[in-house]
């Protein structure tokens, strides 16, 4: 059986991550964040760790930066609820909000592996430069490679790494070349995108 494979159900995945403890992050969580959102969606959000309102309610991007994300889609025409399926690349919040360790994220790849090979999503969004880091094996910042297009899986999965809406919190002009600006127009060509597909 491959790594990949490991898992007959995507629900036996859920249990099986939601008891994990190979890693320290197992220590001091609160709840497991393991995703949500509909299993056919189209697209997947990948962000890098739970903060401290995820922890406690073991919902992905619920505190501020989760609503910053909500009006985002909402204005481009994207339902949260419809549309995208939303995870983190480690499921535990790591102390303090740091980014999780590289061990860490190694760690907890299977279960985005084995996430994203049941939802089968045609559009990857890569949020911050953590999530790009793991999903795009790179080594370039966000900054300068957001809103752009790659491919992977032979051409079949396209994936534009955004923002991260917490950093969005902090950058509250939306004026022309501001990064909320950039971010409203990512969202758009995404929806274009999916659209077309």
């Amino acid at each position: 059986m491959s790594k990949k494979d490991r898992y007959e159900t995507f629900k036996q995945m859920e249990k099986v991550c939601k008891n994990c403890t190979k890693c320290r992050l197992s220590q001091s969580r609160e709840n497991v964040v393991f995703g949500e959102g509909k299993l056919n969606s189209k697209i997947m959000l990948i962000g890098e760790a739970p903060g401290a309102q995820e922890d406690k309610t073991g919902r992905p991007f619920v505190g501020r930066a989760g609503k910053l994300l909500d009006r985002f889609l909402e204005e481009a025409g994207l339902s949260r609820e419809k549309d995208i399926y939303i995870t983190n690349i480690v499921k535990c919040r790591p102390p303090e909000n740091r980014n999780p360790k590289p061990d860490e994220a190694e760690t907890c790849l299977q279960y985005l592996e084995a996430q994203v090979k049941y939802i089968q999503p045609k559009i990857i969004l890569p949020a911050g430069s953590v999530a790009v880091k793991y999903v795009l094996n790179t080594k370039e910042g966000i900054t300068k490679i957001r809103g752009q297009w790659f491919n992977l899986k032979d051409n079949e999965v396209k994936v534009m790494p955004i923002l991260h809406p917490s950093y969005l919190l902090r950058q509250h002009s939306e004026n022309p070349e501001t990064p909320r600006w950039h971010t409203k127009q990512d969202f758009k060509t995404i929806k274009k995108t999916l659209a077309d597909l």
